[in-house]
């Protein structure tokens, strides 16, 4: 889409891209403080506004909600990690709540192979991350919750390879969080990639829901 029409027909979702890129020029700037959180909670909360303002249904109030939620837990990441966990725990069952009520009608086997795999391979994977903190159960209990999300996306009526892949990101992202604190601990890699894969995650979740149901809206 021209720069010029996507200011003018969805100046929210720019704020909120240009938002996710001066924060992750900016983590490690001497600026700080407030305005730095207030940068990075910026990023998915505008998306959270663009959901609401581009479509008026129940689905998107739920996206909405489950979008806002995960912005407050990006602000309290920066304050409190339990908080910050909560925040984030209460993001996924909501987008769970969403994309159960929008189940695709057949599933292929494939399919259904592949949600239960991120149902049960997420919280595996974190739990054998965090194996050597004395909170791994309750890693692994929040990363039920993320693959119980993933899960759902990909096997709901949403874009597979728009919604699924990208809750996929959502999923790599907080395992690389997890691995960061872990056997990651020393490399630099975590840093670099967990907020793009993050918010890629959110923003083509976002976007690829409001555009499915203004298509039913449409129909």
């Amino acid at each position: 889409m021209p720069k010029r029409a996507l200011v003018q027909r969805r100046p929210w979702l720019l704020v909120s891209i240009l938002a996710a890129i001066a924060y992750y020029a900016l983590r490690d700037a001497p600026v700080g403080g407030l305005y730095l959180i207030g940068i990075k909670g910026a990023a998915v909360g505008m998306l959270a506004v663009y959901a609401l303002l581009r479509h008026a249904r129940r689905d998107a109030t739920i996206l909405t909600v489950a979008l806002a939620l995960a912005a407050c837990g990006d602000v309290m990441a920066e304050l409190d990690d339990i908080w910050a966990d909560a925040l984030f725990l209460a993001s996924h069952l909501v987008a769970l709540a969403l994309y159960l009520h929008n189940r695709r009608d057949q599933p292929s086997g494939s399919q259904r192979a592949a949600g239960l795999a991120l149902l049960l391979m997420t919280p595996a994977i974190a739990y054998t991350l965090a194996a050597i903190r004395p909170d791994a159960s309750h890693v692994a209990l929040y990363a039920l919750a993320l693959g119980a999300m993933a899960g759902a996306a990909w096997t709901s009526r949403f874009p597979r390879y728009r919604v699924g892949i990208d809750a996929l990101l959502l999923v790599t992202a907080k395992l690389l969080l997890i691995a960061g604190n872990g056997p990651l601990l020393r490399s630099a890699f975590p840093d670099l990639a967990i907020w793009p894969l993050y918010y890629a995650g959110q923003l083509l979740i976002c976007t690829g829901v409001i555009q499915t149901l203004r298509r039913d809206h449409q129909a």
